[in-house]
């Protein structure tokens, strides 16, 4: 399979900072990738070299079979994460200036503006000035204006964020319309549970480093927590002889109902036998871990991701103010 993206060996200061270091990713034609994690961590950073925004100190870089993007920049599709429109200009005219911009056909081009607008609920702004949009109408413009001339490579900078759920399920849709249609996809996100809705591929970057490429389903498999999670019959009931039982580890409270840590080794269909068997059960499975857990785990080295820094990692990864080089 052909490579839509290559990085080796890459690396980015500024100043003393080391932005981004020794970076290695492969990303193969036709492919859905999530770039991950804290807000400081170097994703952006790294969107922008791939995009030629930024250059690198040192390393090499080919970007849909080019050594720079702005070799290739009719065939990719950008969304930064500084969002910014020309706000004089009206809407369907603006979005027919950029389409013209990556040599769209001209041919019907008013009419698939229109389609796209109507698509996301946008028919009645064509002829609003873009300053006149709220930020949330403004967002979606400007998604449309990544979209809107089919590229083959699809760049997003932090798309979701400052979107309602409606818009974010709505975005999510058209993500995956231009992943069915043949185009390679990379996205970064610090908010993890958005990667697990959409990506095959994740990457994990922290502190300018990746600490993990890997399929979804791969990473789930490698990390598995041995955790089961337990509702009891009786809200108050008494978990000790859950606590009793030879195969548990631990047992802790969490919003989900309570979390059963396994003994290593030990069978999870056993263990969910012997917790039925022990206490009057509403619910009992198996805990898939969350990338937030994963990512958590591999960067403090902590299992259960219970000490100070895990809860610090915690929160920059759902707090988009948290600062550093992105």
């Amino acid at each position: 399979m052909e490579q839509a993206i290559l990085l080796e060996g890459i690396r980015k200061t500024f100043g003393e900072k080391v932005a981004v270091d020794d970076f290695d990713l492969v990303v193969p034609q036709g492919k859905l990738y999530g770039f991950i994690g804290p807000n400081g961590a170097g994703k952006t950073t790294t969107i922008r070299m791939i995009m030629s925004i930024l250059f690198a100190d040192r390393g090499r870089l080919s970007v849909l079979g080019r050594p720079s993007a702005l070799e290739a920049k009719d065939r990719i599709g950008y969304l930064p994460e500084e969002r910014g429109l020309y706000k004089k200009m009206k809407v369907a005219a603006f979005l027919e200036f950029i389409a013209q911009l990556k040599n769209a056909p001209r041919k019907g081009l008013r009419r698939r503006v229109m389609s796209w607008l109507d698509r996301v609920g946008l028919a009645d702004v064509a002829k609003k000035k873009c300053e006149e949009l709220s930020k949330g109408m403004q967002q979606k413009i400007q998604l449309l204006s990544s979209i809107i001339h089919e590229p083959e490579l699809l760049i997003l900078d932090e798309p979701f964020s400052g979107l309602d759920p409606v818009n974010m399920h709505l975005l999510r849709e058209l993500v995956l319309e231009q992943h069915q249609r043949g185009a390679t996809i990379v996205f970064s996100t610090h908010v993890m549970q958005q990667a697990e809705q959409l990506c095959e591929n994740i990457v994990m970057i922290n502190n300018g480093r990746k600490v993990l490429d890997a399929p979804l389903e791969e990473i789930r498999r490698r990390f598995d927590p041995r955790a089961l999670i337990l509702e009891p019959l009786e809200a108050d009931a008494d978990l000790a002889p859950v606590r009793n039982l030879s195969c548990v580890e631990e047992v802790k409270n969490t919003p989900q109902g309570a979390r059963v840590g396994l003994v290593e080794g030990t069978d999870p269909s056993a263990a969910i036998a012997a917790i039925a068997a022990a206490l009057p059960v509403a619910r009992v499975e198996v805990h898939r871990p969350s990338l937030e857990e994963i990512f958590i785990e591999i960067v403090t080295g902590d299992r259960h991701a219970s000490d100070v820094r895990a809860q610090n990692l915690r929160a920059a990864l759902r707090d988009p103010s948290q600062g550093g080089v992105r």
